[in-house]
């Protein structure tokens, strides 16, 4: 699920905060949540996440002004990395220059680990109609990634130049710190080239020598019948290149683009339960007394008949069988239904004709109400307790 916390209240900051207060509570926060502190933790490893997705948002200046505009809303079209679906190492090698490339497996050189380094996963939202989940649909979504630039092909420098072996750590990556009168050894990350191994004299034009560059992407989704809101659809490859201190010309597998999404409510079906509609619809005094046959719009679009039984009671339930949403099958059409569920609403007219009043004077006066006895029992419908 996409993250709804509020980004400030994770790293325990004012909005008013400087970027080196972000900067600082995100390290605070990353260590006390850092798995290798708390090994076995769940809960741990999620806040960790969390405060990497928080500290992505707010150390960005354009992306700290959206989100304050409009909250999480407003980062749909440029969105976030996928921290919930990343490995917790990846997480930390991303910002290893703020904590000065800490050991214990979660630091070093990224192209020192097994297999080839694949690229961040990004996530992004796309909101349909219920009546788009219920048929499926096909729809563009648009959004922004990092990609290899192409006229240095990811190195950063100027065409026509090279990069060069930094000198401060040799080309190794990382470089050796002691600590403490000599009693330990800390490898960090270099400082200089942060982890790339080579440095850019002549930088690239487009992109600054970052060796990436966002390019705004569309895609077509195809979303299957039956989906609810908040599940994900994953487009394999669709995200960000390995980052360039793991292979600078971006030859690892891509990450993945997670597209959440969001189904906007509806006027007639007032709530879903998985595949079952519940929707409201009024009532004349006399079909609720002497029983009716109506007719109201189904999901689909085709009418649907049912009977208001004799005696009905306002919020009275008719079950219309399969008549709801469809259970999702990816990849195959979906055949069963859910129900769905009619709530009575008794509705008494405000004018009356003089036919109408003289009507209901004549039955008013043939009327008799066990008061107690309907008390009784409609206290046993409502009462939240069951008492």
């Amino acid at each position: 699920m996409p993250q709804t916390r509020c980004y400030y209240e994770i790293l325990s900051v004012e909005k008013t905060a400087t970027q080196d207060d972000i900067k600082r509570a995100y390290r605070r926060m990353a260590m006390k949540w850092h798995p290798d502190r708390n090994p076995g933790n769940a809960d741990a490893e999620s806040e960790f996440k969390a405060c990497a997705e928080a500290y992505e948002v707010l150390s960005d200046t354009d992306r700290r002004q959206l989100y304050d505009r409009h909250g999480h809303a407003g980062l749909r079209q440029n969105p976030v990395h996928d921290f919930r679906s990343r490995d917790v190492s990846d997480i930390f090698s991303m910002f290893n220059e703020i904590f000065g490339g800490m050991n214990g497996g979660m630091g070093g050189d990224p192209r020192a680990r097994r297999g080839p380094v694949q690229g961040l996963d990004l996530e992004t939202e796309i909101e349909i109609e219920l009546e788009d989940a219920f048929a499926g649909c096909e729809r563009d979504v648009s959004f922004k990634r990092l990609d290899v630039c192409e006229p240095c092909s990811g190195s950063g420098a100027k065409p026509g130049s090279k990069p060069t072996q930094c000198p401060t750590c040799g080309g190794q990556g990382q470089v050796a710190q002691t600590g403490f009168g000599g009693m330990f050894r800390m490898v960090t990350t270099c400082p200089e080239c942060r982890g790339r191994r080579t440095v850019v004299a002549d930088k690239c034009d487009k992109c600054r020598g970052r060796g990436r560059v966002s390019v705004p992407r569309k895609l077509g989704v195809r979303i299957p019948a039956g989906i609810e809101d908040g599940q994900v659809i994953r487009m394999s490859g669709e995200g960000e290149p390995p980052p360039p201190e793991a292979t600078p010309e971006g030859t690892g597998p891509r990450g993945n683009l997670h597209v959440v999404v969001r189904v906007a409510p509806h006027e007639r079906f007032v709530e879903r339960r998985g595949t079952d509609l519940i929707s409201v619809h009024p009532m004349a005094f006399a079909q609720a007394a002497l029983g009716a046959k109506v007719k109201l719009d189904g999901i689909d679009g085709k009418p649907v008949e049912f009977e208001i039984p004799a005696g009905s009671q306002h919020s009275d339930v008719v079950v219309i069988e399969r008549a709801g949403m469809p259970a999702l099958q990816m990849g195959t059409r979906a055949t069963e239904r859910g129900d769905l569920h009619v709530v009575l609403q008794l509705v008494v007219p405000k004018k009356l004709t003089d036919d109408q009043r003289r009507l209901l004077s004549e039955y008013a006066q043939t009327e008799k109400v066990d008061v107690r006895a309907d008390a009784k029992s409609f206290w046993k419908k409502i009462n939240p307790f069951g008492d």
